[in-house]
């Protein structure tokens, strides 16, 4: 779960400058499906992401399946009455227990499609590693469907030509419910591959009783009085922005010489004590039981643990937060497309997207949930960011080939050393 600095959708809003979407595409303005560590160029726009042309990989194909055949694909392929979905832990609506999920029930109910959910996604780049050797062999990988975020891999991915082309005669709700923002975003041009799942905002979380004062910017993340108790993301998409905003440039605006200067000051904090350690989802945990004061964070993750009891604090810098979208998308070598592909129209439905809304709360791509999910949500500044946050908030810096290479090299060595 992206941000500022990729070119957008046309018809979508531009936050950083303070253009606000429909209140209740903003509401879920929250949690962030871990993404990177990926070594390639990043891009990415509030809704959407600019598309990324990616390296090829030794036998791998490189030509992109974008001008797929569609009818060839979905030709003879009929419903098979099973599903197996792939996803990022805690990004499901939930019933009596964890295991229990109202709206997949709902599917089944309504299509006799059995449903086998997978919360196996922890961060887009070891995912990938994952399936990789299958769709590079043109084999089943166990998964009919899977959420990808905007931005490195998702743009590889579609770039070697590993996701079907979606029949979008068979999206009849998509069509018809689905926010402007998320319809022909610029990393999928057309929507060929990807439907929007959710979206959030990354920002800082603490517990304000440890910090013993209120956090509101980036440079409470270097306060050697939290030195030890500080969590920074170990990836190479998130923290090079979000570090790039801290010395006061946005990162669509960014030189090399800017990703030094970020880059050293990441070195700095690191050097001198301050971060624990370097993150993927799990840095909610470790705020939740005091390991950690202060973190980058996702807004969503802040807003469950606080429903859960905890005394935790969100925050948008002041120099600025970044905004994400995760994507749905069904791999070429699914076993079970005509299934995915039904179920990423009922979740554009409006009473469906809105218990999905209503239980994990993000930005929703359908607009017309609002008028399912309960009043209370709608008083949440984590669900319905003010305007002053939204104002702060920045896409991802967008890197030409030439440059990848070198801002690969400037920050990897930050997290993985």
């Amino acid at each position: 779960m992206t941000s500022n600095g990729r070119p957008g959708n046309p018809t979508a809003p531009d936050v950083s400058q303070g253009t606000v979407p429909d209140p209740a595409l903003l509401r879920g303005l929250t949690r962030r499906r871990f993404d990177r560590r990926d070594l390639l160029r990043l891009t990415g726009a509030a809704g959407g992401a600019a598309f990324l042309a990616a390296c090829g990989v030794g036998g791998e194909a490189g030509d992109s399946a974008r001008a797929g055949d569609v009818a060839g694909y979905w030709s003879g392929r009929d419903k098979a009455g099973t599903l197996d979905f792939a996803n990022w832990p805690l990004y499901m609506d939930v019933g009596a227990t964890d295991t229990e999920h109202p709206s997949l029930d709902l599917f089944t109910r309504e299509t006799d499609i059995k449903v086998t959910y997978h919360e196996v996604i922890r961060d887009n780049e070891s995912f990938f590693a994952q399936i990789r050797p299958g769709l590079a062999g043109d084999r089943p990988i166990g998964y009919d469907l899977m959420v990808l975020t905007n931005g490195i891999t998702l743009s590889r991915v579609i770039q070697l030509g590993y996701l079907a082309p979606l029949d979008h005669a068979r999206l009849p709700a998509f069509a018809a419910n689905a926010d402007p923002s998320v319809k022909d975003p610029a990393y999928d041009p057309g929507n060929q591959f990807t439907v929007a799942w959710q979206s959030g905002i990354t920002g800082i979380a603490y517990d304000p009783e440890r910090t013993g004062r209120e956090i509101t910017g980036f440079a409470d993340l270097m306060d050697p009085a939290f030195a030890g108790r500080v969590g920074m993301f170990g990836e190479n998409q998130e923290l090079p922005n979000l570090a790039l905003l801290g010395i006061g440039v946005a990162p669509a605006d960014s030189t090399p010489r800017d990703w030094r200067r970020a880059a050293d000051r990441l070195i700095e904090q690191r050097d001198a004590g301050i971060v624990r350690r370097y993150y993927d989802q799990r840095y909610i945990d470790s705020l939740a039981r005091g390991e950690l004061w202060i973190s980058m964070a996702w807004s969503g993750d802040v807003h469950q643990r606080l429903a859960a009891g905890t005394r935790l604090k969100f925050v948008v810098p002041e120099e600025g937060g970044l905004i994400w979208t995760d994507s749905m998308c069904i791999p070429k070598t699914a076993k079970h497309p005509v299934d995915a592909l039904s179920y990423m129209d009922f979740v554009y439905r409006p009473d469906v997207a809105g218990m999905l809304a209503e239980h994990i709360n993000y930005l929703t791509p359908v607009p017309a949930a609002r008028d399912h999910v309960s009043a209370e949500l709608a008083e949440s500044t984590l669900l319905f960011p003010t305007r002053a946050e939204l104002d702060r908030v920045h896409r991802f810096r967008m890197l030409t080939t030439e440059e990848e290479a070198e801002w690969n090299r400037i920050f990897q060595p930050v997290y993985q050393s």
